[in-house]
């Protein structure tokens, strides 16, 4: 770009800014910059971050164990979760800003928190949480797949929509327990490209992690097709199961 272009742009930048001025995601305050959380905001948001269980994530209180009881138990298939914040009010406006109020750039503010918590050296693939055909008619997009796009953008590394396909409608999860919801995801998923996959890092990337259930039948089916390892990136994740019926 030019240098007369790069003044432009950044007029035009300043303009904008002064008339639609950045606001809070939570709240909608005025704040400083794009995707971030006023100061009132951001002490209600439990950060999560590397913090936890080192396969899992899950918050570890009050002890010097570096993996839960769980995962030490029965290791899970996804060899690394992390989320940027537990599921509380904050977090659960702006998922539903993305998923229902179609306000899109609530995913740029979700991949602002992820990208620090990706594991990027070997060039990982993104591969965002599928939707059922018919639930991605009714709502347009997929919101997982705009995290991921957002990541991919701010990481450098791929990211492939195409990857993992849903191929079953599944009842909405809320309110089933875990076997419930185990039973329901089985057999949903599979591969729209096995040769994309084999031998890959993949991260499966998500907007909320609740039992784990659904992450898990897709980490199933891309390790059998070849995946050398699959983690799992998501925004916010449910530390209290009683926030599963809300």
């Amino acid at each position: 770009m030019t240098p007369i272009g790069s003044l432009a742009r950044a007029g035009l930048r300043h303009a904008l800014d002064f008339a639609l001025p950045p606001r809070c995601p939570g709240c909608g305050t005025i704040v400083p910059d794009l995707h971030r959380f006023c100061a009132d905001c951001w002490l209600q948001i439990d950060w999560c971050g590397e913090g936890g269980c080192v396969t899992c994530g899950l918050p570890l209180e009050a002890t010097d164990e570096t993996s839960c009881g769980r995962c030490l138990a029965q290791p899970p298939l996804i060899a690394r979760t992390r989320a940027a914040v537990a599921y509380g009010d904050i977090a659960r406006t702006l998922v539903m800003k993305l998923k229902y109020g179609r306000k899109v750039g609530a995913a740029a503010t979700m991949a602002q928190f992820l990208a620090p918590l990706a594991d990027a050296d070997d060039a990982p693939l993104l591969v965002p949480v599928p939707l059922h055909r018919w639930r991605l008619w009714t709502r347009g997009f997929n919101q997982s797949a705009l995290v991921a796009r957002e990541l991919s953008r701010r990481l450098g590394v791929e990211h492939d929509v195409a990857a993992l396909r849903r191929t079953r409608r599944t009842r909405p999860l809320k309110g089933m327990g875990a076997s419930q919801r185990r039973r329901e995801v089985a057999r949903a998923f599979a591969l729209g490209d096995r040769a994309a996959v084999k031998g890959r890092h993949v991260i499966l990337v998500d907007d909320v992690l609740t039992s784990g259930s659904t992450s898990e039948a897709c980490a199933k089916v891309l390790l059998k097709g070849g995946a050398a390892r699959v983690d799992l990136l998501c925004f916010a994740r449910v530390v209290r199961p009683a926030l599963l019926a809300r």
